[in-house]
């Protein structure tokens, strides 16, 4: 019996559930659309509801928006003034001329709902079965500012705003190209946030592009906010530091990304945009590069790479050496390390760790304050805290110098992403050092490596061009080679065009 009341109870839960999904139809009665409205609308004291009659007839007529989502110059001048104050003979709702950008009939309160939630405004007749829905978007938007998160050396001093249709015509601003294509995704079951995917048609990887829609197309969710949260939805693997999708807040960096063969993908409300897919070595490039000689660029590059490593494996080997191995450090060195460690009682590990946590509070402090009082908590109190912690005996002279190298190196990785990274795993290498010594700093970089090798962005090698070898990528890697040499567009992102150029010549026009 009692699985019997079960069934009937799950059936009965089951047909309310489809009563109250199933879709309303509105009525030809003005009054009773209203109180429709104020139905689904409860609670939402921003609804405008406009009744009013049509020039030189007996019709009646609501004009329905949520307030602050729409344009109100747009409404009094191009749907108010229109019906109000033009002599013009009414014959349905297909008679009304307009001028806006456009507009739909729809008898479903469904649409209706969903249209006024994003913007536009719904126009109710007496007498009609249809309402007609007007493009009235007009809620507030940022202007196109500098980045703020990315310098700019000789870049474009614009960055990405919070609306998606802004953000995809500053690209089309760099790629006026027909072949330049949109696919428009929705995410989030309440937010309903668009999403648009953007890339060359003649040159992405079609197996790609239907990875990347259908784990977009995957997610069931309530909504998202912003990039971050989509990113770690899609990501091939959530248990590692490392980024999988570069996000950036600069539209001539995005475009570059575009024209390599990658996929922009641009979240609405949201002023960045994430770029798959990635390899590491992808993260130490930057826009600017390419906007110097290509020695310099080159150099700097190089220097990217290098700080990477010490930023990484610095303390841990001043761990090691001072725990384990302090016969490798020469003489001279290691008088001076002793006489500015006489006074320290603590072990180089606990110092580094003491050091190390107390320079990412005051990373973290600097982030959080406002812009000008975090830049004097940044400066004086690692100075201040630095020479108060050398007087007090609790940490050496050379850890301060190892400490503040360490950061510096990691400030002069161009990803935000990356650089937090290499902070997290700072850590472990500090406690590989500490527990095995040089053994166990060797340890954690196979470690590190095997998991490089092993991460995918799209189904795309993440260690690429070292793992697999591909000799010919090298030339825009470590180093960025002259613009002209520079023929192939990256092979892991196995665009169906590879070439990006044809051949130029490298010592200019001939005179």
């Amino acid at each position: 019996m009692g699985s019997i009341f079960t069934r009937y109870g799950k059936r009965l839960r089951m047909r309310a559930w489809m009563n109250t999904d199933k879709d309303e139809l509105i009525s030809p009665d003005i009054p009773t659309n209203i109180k429709k409205l104020y139905t689904i609308f409860c609670d939402a004291p921003d609804l405008i509801t406009t009744k009013f009659l049509i020039n030189q007839t007996n019709h009646s007529a609501l004009l329905v928006y949520l307030d602050g989502m729409v344009d109100k110059p747009t409404i009094n001048n191009h749907i108010m003034r229109p019906l109000l104050f033009e002599n013009k003979t009414f014959a349905g709702l297909n008679s009304l001329d307009l001028s806006l950008g456009s507009s739909q009939t729809t008898q479903s309160w469904r649409v209706i709902e969903k249209s006024i939630l994003r913007g536009q405004s719904a126009l109710f007749i007496e007498g009609e079965a249809h309402c007609l829905l007007l493009d009235t978007q007009g809620w507030p938007q940022r202007e196109i500012s500098e980045p703020l998160s990315e310098s700019v050396l000789k870049g474009a001093r614009q960055s990405f705003v919070e609306s998606i249709g802004q953000n995809i015509s500053m690209i089309r601003r760099y790629i006026p190209d027909r072949e330049l294509k949109i696919r428009e995704l929705q995410v989030g079951a309440r937010s309903q946030t668009k999403i648009g995917l953007l890339y060359l048609a003649d040159v992405i990887n079609n197996d790609i592009l239907m990875e990347l829609e259908k784990r977009i197309k995957r997610i069931n969710i309530d909504g998202i906010i912003n990039v971050g949260e989509l990113e770690e939805l899609i990501e091939n693997n959530s248990f590692t530091p490392f980024p999988q999708y570069l996000t950036t807040e600069r539209p001539d960096s995005a475009a570059s990304h575009i024209l390599q063969g990658r996929i922009v993908i641009i979240v609405d409300q949201s002023p960045w945009v994430m770029v798959a897919p990635m390899s590491l070595v992808s993260f130490f490039q930057s826009a600017d590069d390419y906007s110097m000689r290509w020695i310099i660029g080159s150099f700097i590059r190089l220097l990217r790479f290098i700080s990477f490593f010490v930023s990484i494996f610095l303390p841990a080997l001043y761990i090691a050496g001072l725990t384990f191995h302090y016969e490798i450090i020469p003489l001279g060195l290691i008088l001076s390390i002793g006489e500015s460690r006489e006074r320290v009682p603590i072990p180089p590990f606990l110092e580094a760790i003491i050091m190390e946590i107390t320079l990412e509070m005051l990373r973290e402090a600097g982030l959080r304050l406002p812009s000008k009082i975090g830049q004097t908590v940044g400066i004086v109190g690692g100075i201040v805290i630095g020479q108060a912690a050398v007087s007090a005996g609790i940490v050496s002279n050379i850890m301060v110098i190892v400490v503040a190298a360490t950061a510096i190196a990691s400030f002069i990785l161009p990803n935000a992403d990356l650089s937090a990274a290499v902070r997290v795993l700072r850590f472990p290498m500090m406690v590989a050092s500490y527990l095995f010594g040089i053994v166990g700093i060797v340890i954690g970089m196979m470690v590190l490596i095997v998991h490089l090798i092993s991460l995918e962005s799209l189904g795309t090698p993440y260690g690429s061009p070292l793992a697999p070898l591909q000799f010919t990528a090298w030339k825009d890697s470590f180093v960025r080679l002259p613009i002209w040499s520079l023929i192939k567009r990256p092979q892991a992102v196995h665009a169906k065009q590879e070439k990006r150029q044809g051949k130029n010549d490298k010592n200019g026009d001939e005179i």
